[in-house]
């Protein structure tokens, strides 16, 4: 019997009209080395039999509490058949990017039915050059990053030739428990939620001055280093920047529609960098994105003169949790210098920023995310979530937008035989954490980068993508050897 966290209701209970909670990727396939020169939909369809039993949360579906007065539980999907879930489409002529962007970002606008186990792929055929893409989602209750790298990763090899899968074993079926005893367990819960409300508010009160908009209440810092001292934690933390996000056009409410773009740059040109600097790739990476927003806001006539606030998720999923379906993850709050006009400078803040949260967040346990998503008794959040999330995001928008890297193998992998050339991901948009949303994944020497966008906040997404690559060549150009010699790191 599992049931989702509270952290996992939470991405059920944001979907709306206009907000669909699963993440996706974008693999492009080079379809030479297949069988018959192509990957077909009935390739995949077998290659998913065969492998279910290695991706555990593409097998279940939710089981609804009645009168959602308690958070769903995960059952086994009784006579699921995958065929269901793989869908083909073939693009017209001339098939380029443009053309593959706009049917994916199609696809990734509607929800999943959840009434079924919460995926979907789509083989897509007719891209230029004879490659192929494979679109992929999975709600977000079930998977994080991590995981959802994990679950690609089951379908996968190492060479054309496809790997001998050992059958599943006889695990424990999970099957959720009946309407009575899901009631009977809401009701248990609904009597000591105002404990556990109160034991997460306490909690939470050690990382006040980490967690966005309540940092910017007078005392936040003072309670939050007295909290930490009553609890015995004498650690000597590092005091957080300011984590109050500024008016940009990413924030407020957000439309159904979405807009995707993509792209990659070479991995060994990022290491170059953060070597020659003394940072790390994630900095880099990071100074990317907000070189990149700098040049769109500038562009746009509303860069703010403080920087953006942006949510880095970070995984904290352990060995012995590789199989459980659902979130392992927290988040890092840091500020984005989009506000510096020298790359150097904006560099160099970055560095010194990310140096920070990263000792905040190793010396804190930062709970808080998954604490906040279990204040509020488990019917109210389920029909109260994505109404504070779209007021919030007029009153008093707590971040500008999310960005995410996810660590990706560093060879060659094939699906079906074909060569995978690379994988773009793609995340979530909510009105609470804006209208833009970036994320990169490294595989086989690059980083790949999937911008996400709402229309109604960014129409122009590949613009985005394109600022992004001259962040790039900038970087680079900083990083040239003369260059390198005159420069110290922070």
């Amino acid at each position: 019997m599992r049931q989702l966290t509270a952290l996992d209701a939470q991405f059920l209970h944001a979907e709306s009209a206009t907000t669909a909670a699963h993440v996706a990727g974008v693999a492009i396939l080079d379809p030479a080395g297949a069988p018959g020169g192509a990957v077909t939909r009935a390739a995949l369809v077998d290659l998913l039999r065969e492998r279910l039993h290695l991706a555990p949360a593409l097998s279940l579906r939710l089981a609804d509490v009645p009168f959602g007065l308690d958070h769903p539980y995960w059952t086994e999907a009784p006579g699921l058949d995958v065929a269901d879930h793989v869908h083909e489409v073939t693009l017209p002529l001339p098939g380029d990017e443009a053309q593959l962007a706009e049917a994916i970002a199609r696809i990734h606008e509607r929800r999943l039915d959840r009434t079924r186990p919460l995926w979907e792929m789509h083989l897509i055929q007719g891209l230029t050059g004879g490659r192929a893409a494979l679109y992929a989602k999975v709600h977000h209750c079930a998977i994080d990053g991590v995981s959802g790298a994990e679950t690609l990763a089951a379908l996968l090899d190492l060479t054309p030739e496809r790997r001998v899968v050992d059958p599943p074993a006889a695990p424990a079926a999970t099957t959720a428990p009946g309407p009575v005893a899901m009631l009977a367990a809401a009701l248990t819960r609904s009597v000591a939620h105002p404990a556990r409300a109160l034991r997460s508010l306490g909690r939470m009160a050690a990382d006040l001055d980490a967690i966005p908009v309540a940092a910017a209440l007078p005392g936040a810092r003072t309670v939050a280093a007295a909290t930490r001292m009553i609890r015995g934690d004498r650690r000597e933390l590092p005091e957080t920047s300011s984590l109050s996000a500024p008016r940009t056009p990413f924030n407020g409410p957000i439309s159904a529609g979405r807009r995707f773009s993509y792209g990659s740059i070479p991995l060994a040109d990022v290491k170059r960098i953060a070597g020659v600097f003394g940072l790390s790739v994630n900095d880099v990476v990071m100074t990317l994105c907000a070189s990149a927003l700098r040049s769109w806001l500038r562009e746009h006539g509303c860069l703010p003169d403080r920087p953006l606030i942006a949510a880095v998720p970070v995984a904290v999923r352990t060995s012995n949790a590789r199989d459980v379906v659902g979130n392992q993850l927290s988040v890092m709050i840091t500020p984005m210098p989009t506000d510096l006009a020298d790359p150097l400078d904006r560099l160099r803040a970055t560095g010194r920023t990310m140096r920070a949260a990263k000792r905040r967040f190793a010396g804190s346990p930062a709970t808080w995310l998954g604490e906040l998503s279990s204040m509020l008794p488990a019917a109210v959040t389920a029909r109260a979530t994505s109404t504070i999330f779209r007021l919030a995001s007029i009153v008093l928008p707590p971040i500008n937008l999310i960005v995410s890297n996810v660590p990706g193998p560093q060879l060659p992998l094939y699906l079906c035989g074909a060569r995978v050339l690379a994988y773009y991901p793609m995340s979530v948009l909510t009105d609470l954490s804006g209208g833009v949303n970036i994320t990169c994944f490294s595989y086989d020497g690059s980083l790949d980068f999937g911008i996400l966008a709402c229309p109604d906040r960014v129409e122009d997404v590949w613009r985005l993508m394109g600022h992004l690559q001259e962040a790039m060549d900038e970087l680079a150009e900083l990083a040239e050897p003369r260059t390198a010699r005159e420069t110290v790191p922070a």
